[in-house]
């Protein structure tokens, strides 16, 4: 049985048990953290990493929780920063970002012995890539982890009606790339 959120805040914050609270707030969102890490590194990894780091940062502050959002959005909020701030770095060190990033990532999409993915998910993991970085994230809340607009927004700080134009326009990207077969 997955432990509630308000138990977990309950040991983190009036108990006094945040290594308690660390494991069971590991323990209910771990996967589904991990996955939406992964869609946007490729690299396990690197998602390993970004994960645990998403987790320090929880640890550290949960203490201080105010409770404004969920604490699903606000894990997913962490991950996301954590994740986009790994990617910028690593655009830094290359010389034409996000042409070299994209192409980096889809080699990894076929080396990496962890994708599982049979040839499909490997295209559609590279068209993915080919997207700007805020469509791929939104596209892959809503479309690989059902995420509302609503949830999006808070994670993101976006607006609703922001976040459906950047879907419609990863959506028609993707429909326009797989028709052509550009990749």
């Amino acid at each position: 049985m997955q432990p509630d959120d308000k138990e977990i805040l309950h040991l983190a914050q009036e108990a006094g048990k945040p290594d308690q609270a660390l494991a069971l707030l590991m323990k209910k969102y771990k996967e589904r953290l991990y996955w939406h890490i992964r869609k946007m590194v490729i690299v396990h990894e690197d998602a390993d990493d970004l994960l645990q780091n998403t987790f320090m940062k929880a640890w550290k502050s949960i203490g201080k929780f105010r409770g404004d959002a969920s604490l699903y959005t606000w894990l997913y909020r962490i991950a996301t920063n954590e994740t986009l701030n790994y990617i910028n770095k690593k655009k830094e060190g290359l010389l034409n970002e996000d042409s070299d990033m994209e192409i980096m990532l889809g080699n990894k999409i076929e080396t990496d012995p962890l994708f599982s993915g049979d040839e499909i998910q490997k295209r559609l993991q590279k068209c993915l890539l080919a997207l700007p970085e805020k469509q791929r994230l939104v596209f892959n809340m809503k479309y690989f982890e059902d995420m509302t607009y609503e949830q999006i927004s808070e994670i993101l700080g976006t607006s609703v009606g922001a976040l459906k134009a950047s879907y419609f326009h990863a959506v028609r990207k993707i429909e326009a790339f797989i028709k052509n077969e550009v990749f």
